[in-house]
């Protein structure tokens, strides 16, 4: 593969079928929302099972941890990366008690994704826990008015400009012209 990661977001394993054998995808991303949407279970077993299928095909899969409170989200992420801890990212919300559990999940040797990001400084609290990906959801940021690719650009620079090797994850995109 070459150095771009593109990703694939889903969670209906026809999709997958479909088009992970073109070879294009670094790996396939998912959240509970798709899962519901693709009638899939959000259950860790569900997940340890799609994880196997799509790392057939793709280098890494993500998938969301949950829970109402820190240790809640620290042991679904555990439990969710349990099967391939160098394969498998954890996803966590960028909020008080996501980028505290993200923290404790980086510690504890779990690929982590800051996800739900919508503001470049966010990206300071990426690199400062150690996530390996931070998701700006590109779609819902222009959507509301922000410059949705400023926002990214400037994710990029906090992370060159603190030596992180966060990789900026543009989740969210609409269409393929937002791309070039």
């Amino acid at each position: 593969r070459g150095d771009g990661r593109l990703f694939l977001d889903t969670a209906d394993t026809k999709e997958w079928d479909e088009l992970l054998p073109t070879g294009i995808f670094h790996g396939v991303t998912t959240n509970p929302i798709l899962l519901e949407r693709a009638g899939q279970p959000c259950t860790i077993e569900n997940l340890h099972s799609m994880a196997a299928k799509a790392l057939q095909l793709t280098d890494e899969f993500m998938c969301q941890s949950w829970g109402s409170t820190v240790e809640e989200m620290v042991q679904c992420g555990m439990a969710l990366s349990q099967p391939a801890r160098h394969r498998i990212v954890v996803k966590v919300p960028v909020t008080i008690e996501g980028v505290k559990a993200a923290s404790m999940l980086v510690q504890a040797g779990v690929r982590v994704c800051l996800t739900a990001c919508y503001h470049h400084k966010q990206a300071m609290i990426a690199a400062s826990v150690g996530a390996e990906y931070i998701a700006p959801y590109l779609g819902r940021m222009t959507e509301a008015g922000k410059d949705g690719v400023d926002e990214c650009l400037k994710m990029q620079e906090v992370a060159e400009g603190m030596n992180s090797e966060v990789r900026i994850l543009v989740a969210s995109i609409r269409d393929a012209q937002t791309m070039v």
